[in-house]
């Protein structure tokens, strides 16, 4: 953002242009969701405080009773934020916690994306006493005290109903802290030309369909089940829920067959199953490996349910020495855990790995000093060579190369036992229809999402996603996507 600023600037739009948009884009935001009522601007001693003194002046002309606070002298102000200074000709009061009394509406402008020090004093009390006492707060750019890189508190940051960003959206913003923190992001256009663009060349992307979409248009009438690809799911003896989850999961994701490699003892459980299912029986790795031996099994998933043991160990090594692509979930990757290297060693071909937090440590347990979940997923993929899918709330799909997508298009209704298999099951039914690891795995976590937001109710459980897979392909294909997130 600090490139794109300087890149506006050196292109002709002056500094304080920039910052008159931004507050007046905070003061319109304010006349939008709110009445006129008493109202406290906290600025900061940066140029987010600068963007506070605009936003005062606006709201003051629009008839609200308006003060201002500042943390620091005025005098002290430098550049384009002494300028909005100038600009306010009401008083400016010292902070402090004492203008918090009567519950007034808060525009927080204390701190920016840029902050790499924790808050404390004067300013970090009034922040503990917005939160305490839930005062509506709007704050600008970032809840100050969010760092809008790795989206981590710097000791503390106010809960903001509503949070107003320029040009775009900071990764900080869709970190867990920022979904908690943020409220309703809005983002603003303050006269920054897409143009910069391409000289920044970001190689992070907030996932939509339209960054996977054309990927999932089917309109060949040639197209018969194996050109559509054919998954083969390592299934297990013991938790065998898990791979019949996947396999229907990917069936609905389009995968044209989908055949379920299990044990003799649990052949049964498998058969007496969805009757759409391919069942073979794979006792050990060996046998595995010959079932791989037809190359129209075009896409491989191992984990789920598969168990942690040596079949399943192996049976990663035959599915990686194909060089077909593949996905790794849950028992695949902990299986892995005593020594990563190995597992890292084999991989050559497009792979996505799916694992929960608790499986990613277990993979890469030296990444948990890197600060920001977008940077460990990046680094875990670069070390790996797969692209490496980090489940939650705020989903990361990273790249080895650098690209990395962030899905938040995701409800709380999601954690749900099963709900991680159909997800493997719809990234890999849709890497056997072609799509790579990185569109598939951003697609399957979007439409994840959108299936239990399509449930629309309690008490979701992992088989609704399923049932709703259709709907919410034909939703995407068509381009008529009346479900969405404000965010």
């Amino acid at each position: 953002m600090a490139m794109a600023d300087a890149a506006a600037i050196s292109a002709g739009t002056p500094g304080i242009d920039l910052m008159e948009a931004a507050g007046r884009a905070v003061a319109d935001v304010v006349l939008e969701r709110h009445l006129p009522r008493p109202l406290v601007v906290l600025c900061g001693p940066g140029n987010n405080g600068g963007d506070g003194f605009v936003a005062a002046r606006h709201l003051h002309s629009a008839g609200w009773p308006v003060r201002v606070a500042l943390l620091g002298d005025r005098g002290a102000l430098r550049g384009d934020a002494a300028w909005a200074s100038q600009g306010w000709k009401g008083p400016v009061e010292p902070l402090s916690v004492d203008l918090l009394d009567g519950r007034p509406l808060v525009i927080d402008a204390l701190f920016g994306a840029g902050l790499r020090r924790p808050i404390d004093g004067v300013a970090g009390e009034i922040i503990d006493r917005l939160n305490a006492e839930a005062l509506p707060v709007i704050s600008v750019d970032v809840p100050s005290g969010l760092d809008g890189d790795n989206g981590m508190v710097m000791g503390r940051a106010p809960m903001a109903e509503c949070t107003v960003t320029f040009f775009r959206a900071k990764s900080g913003h869709y970190s867990i802290e920022g979904l908690r923190r943020c409220g309703t992001l809005r983002v603003a256009d303050i006269g920054i030309a897409q143009s910069v663009l391409t000289a920044i060349a970001p190689q992070l992307w907030l996932n939509a369909p339209a960054l996977w979409q054309e990927h999932l248009r089917d309109e060949d009438r040639g197209t018969h089940k194996y050109t559509r690809g054919h998954l083969t799911v390592l299934g297990g003896a013991v938790a065998t829920g898990a791979a019949r989850l996947a396999a229907l999961a990917a069936r609905r994701a389009g995968a044209g067959l989908v055949t379920i490699a299990t044990p003799c003892e649990s052949m049964a459980v498998y058969q007496a199953a969805e009757p759409g299912n391919l069942i073979a029986e794979v006792d050990d790795a060996e046998g595995f490996a010959r079932l791989l031996d037809d190359d129209r099994r075009n896409a491989i998933l191992v984990g789920p349910g598969s168990g942690l043991n040596e079949r399943t160990r192996g049976c990663v090594v035959a599915a990686l020495a194909t060089g077909r692509p593949v996905v790794l979930d849950a028992d695949a990757i902990t299986v892995f855990a005593d020594n990563p290297a190995i597992l890292f060693d084999l991989i050559r071909g497009p792979v996505l790995l799916t694992p929960h937090e608790g499986e990613f440590r277990r993979l890469f347990p030296t990444l948990s000093t890197v600060p920001g979940k977008v940077e460990r997923t990046r680094e875990a993929a670069r070390r790996s060579g797969a692209t490496v899918l980090l489940k939650g709330p705020d989903t990361v799909i990273a790249a080895p190369d650098g690209r990395a997508v962030v899905n938040v298009h995701a409800p709380p209704t999601l954690a749900t036992a099963g709900s991680g298999d159909v997800l493997a099951g719809m990234a890999a039914g849709l890497m056997a229809r072609g799509l790579s690891p990185l569109a598939a795995g951003s697609a399957a976590a979007w439409l994840h999402g959108d299936c239990a937001f399509r449930f629309a109710r309690p008490g979701l459980i992992a088989e609704d996603l399923i049932a709703r897979i259709p709907e919410a392909l034909a939703a995407v294909v068509s381009g008529d996507l009346g479900m969405h997130l404000e965010r």
